[in-house]
């Protein structure tokens, strides 16, 4: 009996599971389903999970006719992009049918109505990012322990924009190439890329002192005396998560150093103990920087971009006050919201728009 192949409906011909077939396979792709999208994944030899960064639980692909062909359909909303990888016997792999990946083991997917990511290249599974020339031997007296930490001049050098999380951002996301070509555009003024990696996220990105005492008086220094154009008196600070927060953090204990930030899904939700309780987001709303903003800051100096993910549903009331919080202080702010969930893949186009915005 001749079985109907469910894959014609998003335009892949021939019989699954034949040379024919996989020549044309190519993967993730969508069709309409109502008000959000119907989108196939497919994998080809053995039983896999798709891992979803923060979007989805696991999702396990179903094997199709007894062939070496595994796939599964996926209800995708609108506007959505996600991180993902395949696990298969215990280990990640990217997805070799698509071209857009993150690093060696995670691939990238995108409803068609997500906007476009202009600056950042498809990235495959086997390719090596370029890295900054100038690499500084961070030993940190404040924070112990260290760190290597990349430098790179954008158009020439100018403002420093201190990447937390710098290591994503070099070896999963190539920000070093995006910035360049968005400068290169006009659409990001001359700055240099000083890419921070974390040791400790939680301890270092809590609201603590220690890692802004240790930027100001150790490594900006550090940065100011390697060489490369840079001016370290006009800094934007950019972070993710628990990046973000410790940006907002900043501008807050630290006005004379940090004035501009760009903040993707910051965690707001933070407060000392919160990441040991059963459910983290479910304690007061805004956390600590929203009882730090209670007590009547003066943020007029401070120009400050905030995102978030449109589908990350349990972090907006803790973002939505804190914005509010913050403009009600005195900062310029600028809000938005990103065609994601928790997850780079969705953040980086705000990274260029917002970093520019702070230095217009």
């Amino acid at each position: 009996m001749h079985l109907v192949s469910p894959f014609a409906g998003f335009g892949l011909p021939g019989e699954p599971g034949t040379d024919e077939f996989w020549a044309a396979a190519r993967t993730p792709v969508s069709v309409p389903d109502g008000v959000g999208w119907r989108t196939l994944f497919l994998r080809r030899g053995s039983e896999a999970l798709i891992d979803f960064e923060s979007w989805s639980p696991p999702v396990p692909l179903r094997r199709w006719a007894g062939t070496d062909c595994w796939y599964a359909e996926v209800r995708m909303p609108a506007r959505l992009r996600v991180t993902y990888r395949f696990i298969a016997d215990g280990a990640a792999c990217a997805d070799p049918f698509n071209p857009v990946g993150a690093g060696g083991d995670r691939s990238i997917a995108a409803t068609p109505d997500a906007p476009a990511q202009p600056h950042w290249p498809a990235v495959g599974a086997d390719d090596v990012l370029p890295l900054p020339r100038t690499r500084l031997r961070w030993a940190s007296e404040r924070l112990g322990g260290r760190r290597t930490v990349r430098v790179h001049p954008v158009g020439g050098g100018g403002p420093v924009v201190l990447l937390l999380d710098g290591d994503d951002w070099l070896h999963l996301h190539p920000a070093m190439t995006a910035f360049d070509s968005a400068a290169a555009c006009g659409g990001m003024p001359p700055v240099t890329l000083v890419f921070l990696p974390s040791k400790d996220r939680q301890a270092e990105f809590g609201c603590r002192p220690e890692l802004w005492e240790a930027v100001r008086d150790e490594l900006l220094p550090l940065v100011a005396e390697s060489g490369v154009p840079a001016d370290p008196d006009r800094l934007v600070v950019a972070g993710q998560s628990l990046g973000g927060l410790s940006a907002l953090y900043a501008a807050l204990e630290f006005p004379d150093l940090v004035s501009r930030i760009a903040c993707q899904s910051p965690s707001f939700w933070w407060a000392p103990g919160a990441e040991d309780r059963p459910d983290p987001l479910g304690g007061p709303v805004g956390g600590a920087v929203v009882a730090r903003l209670r007590s009547s800051p003066d943020l007029s100096g401070l120009r400050c971009a905030f995102d978030v993910g449109e589908h990350e549903t349990r972090m907006l009331p803790h973002c939505e006050l804190t914005e509010a919080l913050t403009e009600r202080a005195g900062a310029t702010v600028r809000v938005s919201r990103s065609a994601s969930d928790h997850d780079r893949a969705g953040w980086r186009h705000a990274l260029l728009r917002d970093v520019a915005w702070t230095l217009a």
